[in-house]
This record gives C-alpha cells, sequence and structure tokens, in this order.
C-alpha cells in the first residue's frame, strides 16, 4: 500500500470509533510508531482537526466527517456476504438495521459496483442448517440483549433448562454473546445461581430489560470463553472417511468439532477436537465400513461397545 493510500486508510480507521490508539494503526499496517506519527502530522497538515491524548489515542474533533468514498470491487462483495450471513445468523431486527445500513453503503457505490453486486446477489446464498426450534418461536432478542450489555441493564429472563426442561426466572447481568454450532449463546452473572452461566437463546422463552443497572464484575466475554476452553477436556480425533462418502459427513461434521481435513489417496482424513468420544463413536457407526479410525483407541473401544451391545439388543427383540 502507497503512503497517499494508507494516509486515507488511517482517516477512515479514525473516524471508526471515538478513540484509536496509535499502536492499533502500527499494528493494522505493519509500520513503526515513528510512521504513524508522521502520518497523523500528514492528516493534520491537511486540515483534518485531530485530538491527540497522551497516553490515550487520537480522535476527530466532533462534527467533523469524511466525504463519502468509493468501495472497490472486493470491499462490496465482504458486504454483501456480510449481509448473507446477518440475514441468516441473526434476528428479524438486527437483519433489518443491516439491510437499512446497506442501502446507505450501495447509496455511495458507482454504477458499476452496483450493477456487480446486483448481479452478485443470486450467486451467494446462506444455507442454515440448523435443527427446528422446539421450545419457543425465534425472538428478536440479539440487539436487546447488546443494548443492555452496553447499558449494564439488568435483564429478567423465564429460561427452560436444556436437560430437565424445568422453566425458571432469572435475574441475570449480561456480560456478551457468542455464536456457535448453528446457535446464539449469552454469557451474564446469574443473581439466582450467583455464578456465571450460559443461556442458548432458543431456550429463553420471555426476555425483560429492566431498569436496574449493575456494575461490571471483572470478567470479560473473551476471559469467560478462554475459561471455558480451558475447562473442557477436548480429545484429539482422526478418522479417514471413504472419499465417496465423505461428502455426507461434511453436513455435520461442525457439530463433533471439526478442526480440519485433507485428501489421502481414495480417502479423506479429518481431524475433530471433541468433548466426547462416546458421542463421536455413535456418529460415526452410521458410517460403517466407509470409515476408519486413525486415533484415539478409546474411539475404536467405545465403537466395539456399540456394535455389541446393538448385536445383543437386536438378538433379544428378534
Amino acid at each position: 500500500m502507497n503512503r497517499i493510500d494508507r494516509i486515507t486508510a488511517i482517516l477512515i480507521q479514525l473516524q471508526s470509533k471515538r478513540v484509536v490508539k496509535a499502536q492499533e494503526i502500527a499494528n493494522r499496517f505493519e509500520i513503526s510508531l515513528r510512521t504513524v506519527y508522521r502520518d497523523i502530522r500528514t492528516l493534520e497538515e491537511a486540515g483534518v482537526p485531530l485530538i491527540s491524548e497522551a497516553g490515550i489515542g487520537y480522535s476527530i474533533m466532533e462534527g467533523y466527517r469524511l466525504p463519502p468514498v468509493m468501495f472497490t470491487e472486493e470491499e462490496a462483495t465482504a458486504f454483501l456476504t456480510a449481509e448473507k450471513l446477518v440475514e441468516k445468523l441473526t434476528d428479524q431486527t438486527t437483519a433489518q438495521q443491516y439491510h437499512s445500513a446497506m442501502y446507505k453503503v450501495k447509496s455511495v457505490l458507482r454504477s458499476r459496483e452496483k450493477e456487480f453486486l446486483e448481479d452478485l446477489n443470486q450467486h451467494i446464498q446462506v444455507v442454515d442448517y440448523a435443527p427446528a426450534l422446539e421450545t419457543t418461536p425465534q425472538q428478536d432478542l440479539l440487539q436487546k440483549i447488546l443494548k443492555s450489555v452496553i447499558e449494564q441493564r439488568v435483564l429478567k429472563i423465564r429460561y427452560r433448562a436444556l436437560q430437565s426442561d424445568e422453566v425458571t426466572e432469572r435475574d441475570i447481568e449480561p456480560i456478551g454473546v457468542y455464536f456457535s454450532v448453528s446457535q446464539w449463546y449469552l454469557i451474564a452473572f446469574c443473581r439466582w445461581r450467583d455464578a456465571y452461566r450460559n443461556f442458548r437463546f432458543d431456550r429463553m422463552i420471555d426476555l425483560q430489560t429492566t431498569s436496574q443497572l449493575f456494575k461490571k464484575r471483572g470478567l470479560t466475554l473473551n476471559t469467560y470463553l478462554e475459561q471455558m476452553a480451558e475447562q473442557r477436556e477436548l480429545e484429539t480425533v482422526i478418522v479417514l472417511f471413504d472419499k465417496k462418502y465423505a461428502r455426507y459427513a461434511k453436513g455435520q461434521r461442525y457439530y463433533h468439532g471439526f478442526v480440519s481435513e485433507r485428501q489421502k489417496g481414495n480417502q479423506v482424513e479429518m481431524t475433530f477436537l471433541t468433548t466426547s468420544v462416546r458421542g463421536m463413536a455413535r456418529w460415526l457407526l452410521m458410517f460403517t465400513d466407509k470409515v476408519e479410525i486413525v486415533s484415539p483407541d478409546s474411539l475404536r473401544n467405545e465403537l466395539f461397545k456399540l456394535v455389541e451391545s446393538l448385536q445383543k439388543h437386536f438378538q433379544q427383540v428378534y
């Protein structure tokens, strides 16, 4: 990237946040802090009203806006891809807000880019393989929850437990959300349990924002997820699928901790990180002689036990 393009990109980055640290700019463009300071000085000399706070970062004076910018075809494609993902993987309110934002993005595109997006639109889709929800209709929860996270407002929920189906009412302090294996999850401090808990969106029967504020307890979403990953005993599983049948595994493999795959002659080697060797064994059993276990031995033993159990079961039935 030449210096003119970099300085323009820095200006856009400065407008994207209230305060931007010099180190953030340096990391993004892989330049030294000295170069960052020189580029900032160039912007100031060009008349951009920047505010510099020692030890905090740079910000642009309130009210200053960069004129509409042109996007490249690659950037426009990324926006369209994101729109498809938002439409499928978030709730209705969030999708509507994103569509509204996309109209603004498209309004500053040149005619060629607009035509490009119109043609591309019919060639990209996101297919949702998530199972149908059995507990409660899909609700517009995401925007409400995220707003409560920022405002630090207590949420009151009615929640159906996954194992027992028991419905409880709880006051919770939300700290963040994440998406995994076709489900949205809320991490929050549960006052009823006096501990941090993980709540699935589709198990929430009702959610209300209260006027009660809470103080941050120090745990962040990233910290919680790191702790959760450390607590989970993940085991590496390597299996070989017959190449003709590997495609049947691809639709479900992400539910079992899929990590990677590679071609090995007439077979496809897939690597997983799983929390349940027994669950993995039950899934692989459906592929019968079209799959081989490379490791671990415990998975092979679980399969042997399942086959023996099936044999005894059907011998008794018939």
